[in-house]
């Protein structure tokens, strides 16, 4: 097992320079990266040792899938031979059942660009159609969310023993799919959003976020995140938009790992169009 170095440290970063307007709090981290045989995925600082919880951000290494997919696929629609993904979401799962001894099943959202919730359990289909973001309070239930350039975060209420997946494309951030998945934890499960821990996958970076369009696409409280003309920073949009609902700045961790960038790791429907699809996983213990 390889552990990268941790790094942890906490300040205030105020973006005067092109966020005159937005304060927002910051706290930097390195992601955990581990191996086993040709398994690979990164872990949060801010879920790693807490005992009650189980994740995996599943790099594309390990599977059986052959380029442009390789390998370790877990995306349906993505061209991908069926039988190969299905192999890959196994081997998946196999690991999971091995860190996890109650393991029960593994429950997806489709993630259609929705801001769709649901509240699953184990005996929920495998696949919950036309949402972006599942939750539970079952342990044993793993739910996963597949993802190639957009954000899945992950989210840990400790205080009432919750977590859900949300994943966030561009059309996610626009609908403030965030907001909606705190809002039901908090109707299912009454989850306070300064309980919650929230950490957001590798994504798309602000150096290959190019939004042409962004004027008929992208709310006018967006514009002020752009890192140079049409390109945005949605990682510090998630983060403003998550303290805009009460989630503590120290209760966030994003990993600030570009998809596009690392071909080597990730996968990106932005860099090659025919592309793969990560699966990032989180289980109650």
């Amino acid at each position: 097992m390889i552990t990268s170095k941790r790094f942890d440290r906490t300040f205030q970063k105020v973006l005067a320079d092109r966020l005159p307007n937005k304060n927002i709090f910051v706290r930097y981290f390195v992601m955990q990266r581990f191996h086993h045989e040709k398994l690979e995925w990164l872990e949060f600082d801010l879920l790693a040792d807490l005992p009650q919880v189980k994740h995996a951000v599943y790099l594309r290494q390990g599977g059986v899938s052959e380029e442009p997919f390789a390998s370790l696929n877990t995306g349906l629609h993505t061209g991908d031979l069926t039988d190969r993904v299905q192999a890959n979401i196994e081997i998946i799962q196999g690991h999971l059942h091995e860190q996890i001894p109650t393991w029960i099943n593994t429950v997806c959202g489709e993630a259609r660009h929705t801001k769709n919730v649901a509240n699953v359990n184990s005996k929920s289909p495998k696949m919950i159609l036309n949402v972006d973001g599942i939750a539970t309070k079952e342990p044993g239930v793993t739910l996963m969310m597949k993802h190639a350039d957009c954000q899945v975060a992950l989210i840990y209420d400790p205080v009432h023993h919750a977590i859900a997946s949300v994943h966030a494309g561009w059309r996610g951030s626009v609908a403030n799919i965030y907001k909606e998945m705190i809002a039901k934890m908090k109707y299912w499960y009454g989850s306070q959003p300064e309980e919650l821990l929230v950490c957001i996958s590798p994504s798309l970076g602000p150096e290959h976020a190019e939004f042409i369009h962004y004027h008929s696409e992208l709310p006018e409280d967006f514009w002020d995140f752009q890192v140079r003309p049409l390109y945005f920073d949605f990682w510090s949009i998630s983060e403003y938009q998550l303290q805009a609902e009460g989630i503590l700045p120290h209760h966030i961790e994003v990993a600030r790992l570009c998809t596009y960038s690392n071909p080597h790791d990730y996968f990106s429907h932005r860099r090659d169009k025919v592309s793969g699809r990560h699966a990032s996983c989180i289980t109650l213990l």
